[in-house]
């Protein structure tokens, strides 16, 4: 009987350890029922929760299989690594994504496990973004022009570790189209009061260990109580998207979820067509 045990489990984690070789690659496609004819779309590609200690993606079939998209815009939302040692290690990979040239930049907001750095190791890990040209965000705007149309990039700080500031992150904000970028998504619960037009996260990687449910998650947050853990889902009729992340944490296996890279493709619009035009899903496609 132990021996049978031994095996099946030998097996489980081995068919773990396999998934988290295999990325899949998403495509969001976000449109309203009539668009107008001078619509203007900005593509971004975005990947969170790279955990670098964790990670089981070759940075060469991550660049092959990226190079031939073009890209507007990455977006990075949180959770590189916890460890001083690994820094250095997250370098190959921003070397890699400015490959990718996108056309009006790099944003990045931090999560709960970039902040285990403390003082002068998180300093060092938002300074080599930033070196590498990667703008980091912690509860502000900054606004870039898409064909004529204003788009306000949003980051907002972790609000799994009490450090967002929505108030801040929108202070005297302009008209236009709202982006924004943050970690752990449960925020969307408290943004009544704050208008966004998507919102990209990650924080749960699709449960990772989903098998036959992602019990562990049970303590992080309202939106896994209502299963929502992955994904492109609604909050008061805006659209917001959860990734199930790049890498791991723990023990370095998914079961039941894949590590993920998605471009979003996102048809802009003015204020006065806001009020006239419902966006809606068009294609959710591997």
């Amino acid at each position: 009987m132990f021996t049978v045990f031994t095996a099946l489990t030998g097996c489980f984690l081995y068919k773990g350890y396999k998934n988290t070789h295999s990325v899949a690659i998403n495509h969001i496609k976000l449109e309203k029922d009539f668009p107008p004819t001078d619509s203007t779309s900005l593509r971004v590609l975005h990947i969170s929760d790279m955990h670098i200690e964790n990670i089981s993606i070759i940075l060469e079939q991550l660049f092959m299989d990226l190079k031939d998209q073009p890209i507007d815009l990455i977006a990075l939302t949180g959770d590189f690594l916890d460890r001083k040692r690994s820094i250095p290690k997250l370098v190959p990979y921003l070397e890699a994504l400015n490959k990718l040239n996108p056309v009006y930049g790099s944003y990045v907001v931090f999560g709960n496990h970039d902040y285990v750095l403390h003082n002068s190791n998180f300093n060092q890990l938002k300074e080599l973004l930033n070196e590498y040209g990667f703008k980091t965000m912690q509860n502000e705007h900054e606004i870039i022009e898409v064909g004529g149309k204003k788009v306000n990039i949003i980051g907002i700080d972790d609000f799994s570790t009490s450090r967002s500031n929505i108030d801040k992150s929108y202070k005297e904000i302009q008209k236009g189209y709202n982006l924004v970028l943050t970690h752990d998504p449960n925020i969307v619960l408290a943004m009544q009061n704050h208008h966004f037009d998507y919102l990209l996260s990650g924080h749960f990687h699709g449960g990772q260990i989903h098998w036959p449910k992602p019990y562990h998650l049970a303590k992080m947050g309202e939106l896994v109580h209502k299963s929502i853990i992955k994904g492109l889902h609604y909050q008061d009729g805006r659209p917001f998207y959860i990734s199930e992340g790049l890498g791991q944490t723990g023990i370095n296996i998914r079961v039941g979820s894949r590590p993920e890279i998605t471009y979003h493709d996102l048809q802009l619009y003015d204020e006065a067509e806001k009020n006239n035009v419902e966006l809606k899903e068009a294609t959710v496609a591997g």
